[in-house]
């Protein structure tokens, strides 16, 4: 099994989830995030005092989206996502892919492939 950490814009959301659910995932989670990368965010108007120091604040909003997957879809879920979020600018996000060696549903005790 492989967790994908799915960085994205947020108006790229309701696309992301649409392939999910038609690949069958079982669930995900999501967290509003702020970031910065090539992109290195918008620093208009964004000057900040914090703890009497001053800040730029160059970050971006962001949604992360993670997800378990079977091994054997997880390319298919990596080309369906770029497909739908892939804009050809600078900013359109990343994936992050991780082993995950075991998954326990809590009401149940399935474990592995079973617990998606």
């Amino acid at each position: 099994m492989k967790e994908l950490i799915i960085i994205i814009r947020p108006e790229k959301l309701e696309d992301v989830k649409a392939v999910l659910d038609e690949v069958h995932c079982g669930g995900m989670t999501l967290s509003t995030a702020m970031g910065c990368g090539t992109q290195k965010g918008s620093t208009e108007g964004s000057v900040n005092e914090l703890k009497g120091l001053k800040t730029t604040i160059n970050l971006l909003p962001k949604v992360k989206v993670e997800v378990v997957v079977e091994d054997k879809i997880v390319e298919d879920v990596i080309m369906k996502i770029r497909d739908v979020c892939a804009t050809d600018h600078v900013g359109d996000g990343k994936i992050f892919i991780r082993e995950v060696e075991d998954a326990i549903r809590i009401r149940t005790g399935e474990r592995g492939v079973k617990a998606l």
